[in-house]
This record gives C-alpha cells, structure tokens and sequence, in this order.
C-alpha cells in the first residue's frame, strides 16, 4: 500500500512536532513531507510537494486556514483537507470547504487514525468509481456513469444529467429526477470523462452542461442559460456563440 503523503499546516511548533508524532506512532503507512507555520508557505509546499492529506490549523496569524482553496485554480485542487482547531465553531465552515475531516485540539490518538481511515476509504472508493466511468465510456453505447458515494458507487443516467455545478473539490450533479447528487470529484475530472460527448460543454468555470436541456439565454445580468426551464447557469461570454450556434429560439 502506498504511503499517504501529508504536509501539516500550524502557527504552533510544538503543535506541528506533536501531530508529526502522532502520525508516526498511530498512522503507520503515513509520511509527513513538511510542516509550515503560516499558510502562504504552507501552500509554496503543496506545490512543490503535491501531498494526498493536508492537515491544517484555521487560526493563523495573517491567514485563515479557511483561506487554503483561494489560492488554488479548481484543477489544481487534488489533496484532501482535515482541519485542526481548539475553535469548535469553524466544524460547519470546515465541512462547506470539503474538509474530509474536523479534528479538535488536543487531538485525540483514536480520532486521528479514524481521519486517516475515513481519507483511505474515501479515496479508494474515487479509484473505483474512476474505474467504473472509464469502462462505461469506453463501450460505444455506454449510457450511465459511475460515481463514489458515501455508501458505494452510484450509477447515473448520462442522458438525464442537466448540468453539474462546481463546488470547491466537490460537483453537484442535477438530473432531470429532480435529484441532485453531491459527488467528491472536480468538475474537471467529469469534464474529462464527458469529453467524447458532444452535449457536454464548459460554458462556465463552475459549470458543465447538457446542451440538450438549454431553455433560454438571457443575456442581462450578465449572461445566462435557463436550463430544463428552471435552472439559472452563468454562461462565459466567450462561449456563448459555440453553445448556441444549433439552437433556434428567442434571446432575450
């Protein structure tokens, strides 16, 4: 089994020299290759280190851990968090940034190794769910793509997908069932699986289409689709003309 490579973020040393034990003595199969003290060099490391788990403590001088995502493009986003703080109230914040994990200080051994567990789980459920959508895409009637959950891998209907919505590592998958499936994957990634089918389209950094569920354009409050006759999509203004360039209806 591969190691899980770790940086850890925390204003604190001897908070870092702790968690670096912790790691060592309950989570064997880790490897820590850096501890930062602030978050701007905490993200000069996941750069340059390209680590699977971030541990990173919210309150810092200067920045908030909080912050993490903005300085990252959506496609450069391909580590996990789990947020450390003495401060419980950041817990709902953390999880709206994808945290797969909330820990409370003074970490506690048991609820350290459950993280690392829950992170292993859940990767190995995106390696098979990948593994799920190649197969299905490379058969030339493939109709459903597979996608981890919680629980497995669900099968979704691709010509019932309306739109997918980006939300940090996380997508928002809307169907015509009026389901919306939150999936741990990047837009890109679905993106890059759609990419042999031509109703697919990028027409916004947060958003990819079926072109097939277009209503309408409008083109105040700048730009947008109607999508299944509900559904308001931004829309770049540079992808307009290629989006619509097949539809006959009325601009408004």
């Amino acid at each position: 089994m591969e190691p899980v490579k770790v940086i850890i973020i925390d204003d604190e040393l001897g908070a870092r020299n702790l968690l670096k034990g912790m790691l060592k003595e309950f989570c064997p199969g880790t490897e820590v290759l850096d501890a930062c003290a602030d978050l701007p060099n905490g993200v000069k490391s996941i750069h340059k280190h390209k680590p699977d788990l971030v541990f990173l403590d919210i309150e810092m001088p200067g920045h908030s851990g909080l912050e993490l995502l903005d300085f990252f493009n959506e496609d450069e986003i391909d580590f996990s968090i789990v947020f450390t703080t003495a401060y419980s109230e950041y817990a709902v914040k953390a999880f709206k940034l994808s945290a797969i994990d909330y820990l409370l200080k003074p970490i506690e051994p048991s609820e350290l190794e459950a993280a690392v567990d829950r992170f292993r789980k859940k990767t190995k459920q995106e390696k098979e769910g990948l593994g799920v959508q190649v197969e299905y895409m490379k058969q030339p009637l493939a109709n459903k793509i597979g996608v981890p959950t919680q629980n497995g891998v669900k099968f979704i209907d691709i010509q019932e997908i309306i739109f997918i919505k980006a939300d940090n590592t996380y997508s928002e998958v809307y169907t015509t069932t009026d389901e919306k499936i939150i999936v741990s994957r990047t837009l890109k990634n679905f993106e890059d699986v759609l990419r042999d089918i031509p109703v697919f389209v990028r027409v916004h950094k947060s958003y990819l289409i079926n072109t097939n569920f277009i209503s309408d354009y409008v083109k105040s409050d700048g730009g947008y689709l109607v999508m299944n006759k509900k559904h308001h999509v931004s829309v770049s203004s540079d992808k307009i003309d290629a989006v619509l360039k097949d539809k006959i209806f009325v601009r408004r």
